[in-house]
């Protein structure tokens, strides 16, 4: 892992690219990347601008817009506010919403699912403690952001010591995010949504995917040789991304410069911009 990866000859790559090619791929994640955090996660809009700029990089059709995210797919569009709803892989892989409405949702194995209801109990008690569980078809995500440091190390006294002796005897695994701590099912993860969707794209599709977790570390190096892996983030920190872009200047930044290079695309094939 690299410590200050920057924007730079990577991105000029990238954009020399999207000028010329028939189709793109933009992969991006939610909160933290497009949305700042907020206490209630139900209050975490876009930064400004973000939405109307992907409008119009969905419009001109020439990128295929992906949100690969931690969250239940179904949670995406209305907190995107764009016209047009984006292709959405939701619970880290384990859901596909496509942008036509259909909805599929792998189901995990049995002994997992008996495992998660059973932590599912041990939370309850953090919960009392102030903390939020966030409940999805393939995992449970404790957030914390907002509660005092001292019942923050309180909470996770409490659970994260038996949440872990349940992924040692079931398919399950415990990963700390920004302001929380998550069990989830084992055997999916960003990686798998990004790779299934470059998978159906030609092989010279320019692509990228933005994200700003430790979760999407597991993507970032996936896409290794085969899309610019991008970290969102206003602090800098090891990681396998290739650029590091601050929010929400850089992170507008880019996004109009590909709309502008999508743009000529579309002006030179015919298609409406």
């Amino acid at each position: 892992m690299t410590d200050r990866p920057a924007p730079g000859k990577p991105l000029d790559a990238l954009f020399a690219r999207l000028e010329q090619a028939a189709d793109a791929l933009l992969m991006l994640d939610y909160d933290g990347t497009l949305a700042p955090f907020r206490v209630d996660p139900a209050q975490a809009r876009p930064y400004p601008g973000i939405a109307e700029t992907l409008d119009a990089i969905m419009q001109h059709g020439a990128t295929r817009v992906v949100v690969v995210s931690g969250r239940r797919a179904a949670d995406i569009a209305p907190l995107l506010g764009t016209r047009a709803p984006p292709e959405v892989w939701g619970s880290h892989g384990w859901e596909r919403l496509l942008s036509s409405g259909a909805l599929s949702i792998e189901r995990a194995p049995q002994a997992a699912l008996d495992a998660l209801i059973a932590a599912s109990s041990v939370a309850d008690r953090a919960q009392r403690m102030g903390a939020r569980l966030e409940r999805k078809p393939s995992s449970l995500a404790l957030h914390w952001r907002g509660l005092p440091e001292e019942r923050i190390r309180a909470v996770r006294a409490l659970v994260a010591g038996e949440w872990a002796a349940l992924c040692r005897t079931a398919p399950l695994t415990l990963l700390d995010f920004d302001g929380g701590l998550e069990v989830r099912v084992s055997g999916r993860t960003k990686a798998d949504a990004v790779l299934a969707v470059l998978r159906e794209c030609p092989p010279d599709t320019p692509a990228a995917f933005l994200g700003d977790d430790v979760t999407d570390e597991d993507a970032f190096v996936a896409l290794h040789g085969r899309a610019l892996a991008i970290l969102v983030r206003p602090e800098e920190r090891p990681t396998a991304a290739e650029v590091w872009l601050r929010p929400p200047e850089e992170l507008a930044a880019f996004l109009q410069r590909w709309q502008r290079a999508r743009a000529m695309v579309a002006l030179s094939s015919g298609r409406p911009s």
